[in-house]
């Protein structure tokens, strides 16, 4: 692999510190050895074909085979290997999966804009109802009960 090592330099201690450990090394011209294996390997399987099929029924399984060996090379989808979208696949398949369904009741009459309105009415008068308004006395009286009951707590306490 190429490695670039970077010395740093820690209270008169240097340590080594690698750096570009994804990176693989070209072994096999511009391939990798991961590339290369799926390039022999594919190829090798189109022979396979070839040679079992013959080149009439065997066209489609080999334009198959050369496709994926070599997507497995060249396509690398979000800058990551294509292998990896393969096993995330397959594992996407394996594992168990949770479905959760919610019964909605289907209403036959669907209520038209007027009776929408009188809904949305109804709902805001019954929010106002059940809200506390405080005016501008209301609050007054509210701060001035307050400060009386604190008065009177103090008085009480007094000897």
């Amino acid at each position: 692999m190429k490695t670039r090592i970077v010395y740093h330099q820690t209270n008169n201690m240097q340590f080594k510190v690698p750096q570009f450990l994804e990176i693989e090394d070209k072994i096999f011209g511009p391939f990798t050895f991961k590339e290369f294996i799926y390039l022999v390997g594919g190829a090798g399987l189109c022979f396979v074909l070839y040679k079992i099929l013959g080149l009439y029924w065997g066209a489609i399984p080999i334009l198959i085979a050369g496709g994926l060996s070599l997507a497995l090379i060249f396509y690398r989808p979000n800058n990551k290997p294509f292998i990896n979208m393969i096993e995330a696949g397959f594992n996407y398949l394996r594992q168990d999966k949770l479905y959760i369904w919610k019964r909605r009741k289907n209403k036959i009459n669907k209520p038209n804009e007027k009776e929408l309105e009188t809904q949305e009415g109804n709902k805001k008068r019954e929010m106002m109802e059940n809200t506390v308004r405080l005016g501008g006395n209301k609050l007054r009286d509210l701060a001035w009960s307050l400060d009386v009951l604190d008065l009177n707590k103090h008085e009480s306490n007094r000897p």
